[in-house]
């Protein structure tokens, strides 16, 4: 690319031949009119030609000037428009980074109430396990699981973790199950996943033996969902998630009891982006529609972590 002259003098110049005069140039630039004159200067001088005829108190543009003029000014309108169009980006799309689960399911099944509600906003939904970077990447908000402390970040507790064994109906029919001891005793996907040992001690069986082999271990709940609806196995799952399946029977509870691994599903964005109007109606509208669920879960777990 070859080497271009300086852009404060580039735009001195479209400035001052746009308008014909060196002071109101210098008015719209918020400089002097000696700097709008010494910057032209200077780039005539690189140039080796006159950009303007000076004459009794007046300037007018050179043939030079006349032909350089309309590429420099279009050229300026185009980057005026690039940002602009990047401005209304970012003040009209809504980008949130939800994880897999919580995105493919709760909130997929809910998110056009949040356009109807705001049809000015467009949404755009990223759905990953992995923790976004604000910094590298153009997301506004994100759901996030974890005890809330990002540094840089704000987060807004929602509601705290929690897992029960889920399965289909046929699966807790054919392997009679009736006690939580009797899940020792079938398929059950990740056996080896820590929060089994929590739910089976938060529900009374004393002593578990460890797994005779190590199952089928799958990213998220969504495909642990696939496989249970199937027929196969019985799986650690979040209830909130999974309450249209749940009441129209394709998935069941067998037990009421609820295993906490210690976390919290958080809203969070970048401190320094609080008040932005998308951000806040977002946050609104999120905390609104997980009241409506309040009467779900206990009560403990809508309560933040200590």
């Amino acid at each position: 690319m070859p080497k271009l002259p300086p852009l404060a003098a580039i735009r001195t110049f479209e400035a001052a031949g746009r308008l014909q005069n060196f002071s109101r140039a210098a008015e719209e630039l918020g400089m002097t009119q000696a700097a709008v004159s010494y910057q032209v200067r200077q780039l005539e001088d690189r140039l080796g030609r006159a950009l303007f005829v000076r004459e009794k108190g007046r300037v007018r543009l050179s043939e030079t000037g006349q032909r350089l003029l309309p590429a420099i000014s279009g050229a300026f309108g185009a980057m005026g428009d690039a940002f602009a169009a990047l401005g209304s980006d970012e003040a009209d799309v809504l980008t949130i980074s939800a994880m897999t689960t919580f995105g493919g399911t709760w909130l997929s099944a809910r998110i056009g109430g949040f356009q109807l509600a705001y049809p000015d906003l467009a949404v755009r939904m990223l759905m990953s396990n992995d923790l976004v970077d604000f910094d590298a990447t153009n997301v506004d908000v994100a759901i996030r699981v974890g005890r809330g402390s990002w540094p840089g970040l704000r987060a807004d507790f929602l509601y705290r973790s929690h897992v029960t064994p889920i399965c289909a109906p046929v699966f807790l029919d054919v392997n009679r199950i009736a006690a939580p001891a009797d899940l020792l005793n079938v398929d059950r996907l990740a056996p080896n996943d820590p929060w089994w040992a929590g739910w089976f001690a938060a529900a009374g069986v004393d002593s578990v033996p460890p797994p005779q082999r190590r199952g089928i271990e799958l990213d998220s709940q969504l495909q642990e969902a696939s496989a249970v609806q199937s027929g196969y196995g019985i799986a650690m799952m979040t209830p909130l998630l999974w309450r249209t399946e749940l009441d129209a029977r394709r998935l069941v509870q067998p037990f009421d009891t609820l295993f906490q691994p210690g976390t919290a599903h958080f809203l969070v964005h970048r401190e320094n982006r609080v008040g932005v109007r998308k951000i806040e109606r977002f946050r609104e509208w999120l905390r609104a529609e997980l009241e409506k669920d309040r009467h779900l879960l206990p009560e403990a777990l809508w309560q933040p972590l200590p």
